[in-house]
């Protein structure tokens, strides 16, 4: 699906800064790179004007005539979520010829982070963004649409998007997984994973895990929420933490593949029937679960064919004919493997 083409409004400047604050341009540059007598009054309210308009300083002015460099920034919550490296391998396998080269921000799903990392990032002028997620503070939202560059905001189509979005809809994804579920005979499920104000994509898809539990006249039993990284070690706690306290659940529905491939391998140990008694599933699709004794059931993200679709349209590369704008949503698959009863 596609949105109609957005207008790139020009880049700010010192002057549209200097007539928001009612100060002199020479005061806005003072101010902006920290230099020179300038009064606290004055200071804050550059700054203020600065913030609200979006405005974000070139620290290449006059270096390049083009006022661009070719660099395309990459701003992603996790290195260590196995997720993200694959995205990153699909835009730089996209970007391989262009001349354009990938850099890229960790947040650690901080919008406060991100919104820092984005700062630094646009004062260098890059030819494009790409970035996870479309929640995003409001001083963020107006540097990228202040930006006068392509903006690609991926994983997520479930929002309202700065430019281009590609992505999944993530409460589709887990209203697709209870389908499943419910269509094997499991009845007493579980959900857990990660606490979710700020990671948005887990939260929406537990919402449409919901929405599906709903439809069959069903509701979670239990859940169990960690904080940190997405980690065997805490897959196995978790699912001892949350079988011990209700014994009775015949599924467990995890947040992500790292935590289901802990439970899994917990599970086995303790001889538990699977998926005979307990039926298991994750997200994601990792190649972690290729080495697993059994195959964890997941939901294929498509995370490589994301990043080369964001890749595209940053290089001017994309087939719809639009200049910014686009929405391409790509639909994830459910992959059963071996801890679904088959229906």
């Amino acid at each position: 699906m596609t949105r109609p083409p957005v207008d790139h409004r020009r880049p700010l400047t010192l002057r549209d800064v200097s007539e928001a604050s009612g100060v002199s341009e020479m005061t806005v540059s003072r101010v902006l790179r920290n230099r020179g007598d300038v009064s606290d009054a004055t200071r804050e309210k550059v700054l203020l004007a600065s913030k609200s308009l979006g405005y974000v300083p070139n620290k290449i002015a006059g270096a390049l005539a083009s006022q661009r460099v070719n660099l395309v920034a990459v701003i992603i919550p996790s290195l260590s979520n196995l997720v993200f490296p694959e995205v990153l391998g699909g835009i730089s396998e996209e970007l391989e010829d262009t001349g354009l080269q990938p850099v890229v921000g960790v947040t650690n799903y901080s919008p406060e982070k991100e919104e820092s990392v984005l700062y630094e990032m646009l004062s260098w002028r890059p030819s494009g963004v790409i970035l996870a997620g479309l929640e995003h503070t409001p001083a963020a939202r107006a540097m990228m649409e202040n930006a006068g560059i392509p903006i690609v905001e991926i994983m997520d189509v479930d929002g309202q998007g700065v430019d281009s979005v590609v992505g999944i809809s993530h409460r589709r994804a887990g209203l697709h997984m209870a389908e499943a579920i419910v269509a094997a005979g499991y009845r007493r499920i579980g959900f857990l994973g990660t606490k979710m104000p700020e990671d948005h994509r887990a939260r929406k898809r537990l919402e449409g895990f919901q929405e599906g539990l709903a439809l069959a006249g069903l509701t979670l039993e239990d859940r169990e929420f960690y904080q940190g990284g997405s980690a065997l070690l805490k897959g196995r706690e978790m699912t001892e933490t949350i079988l011990t306290r209700s014994p009775d659940l015949d599924f467990l529905y995890y947040s992500n593949d790292m935590i289901g491939a802990g439970g899994l391998l917990w599970c086995l140990e303790k001889g538990i029937d699977v998926p005979g008694k307990l039926g298991l599933a994750g997200f994601n699709g990792v190649d972690l679960l290729d080495g697993l004794p059994r195959r964890l059931a997941t939901m294929d993200a498509c995370r490589r064919a994301i990043g080369k679709r964001a890749a595209q349209i940053i290089a001017g590369r994309s087939h719809s004919g639009l200049i910014g704008g686009e929405v391409i949503e790509l639909e994830p698959t459910l992959q059963p493997g071996d801890t679904i009863r088959k229906s």
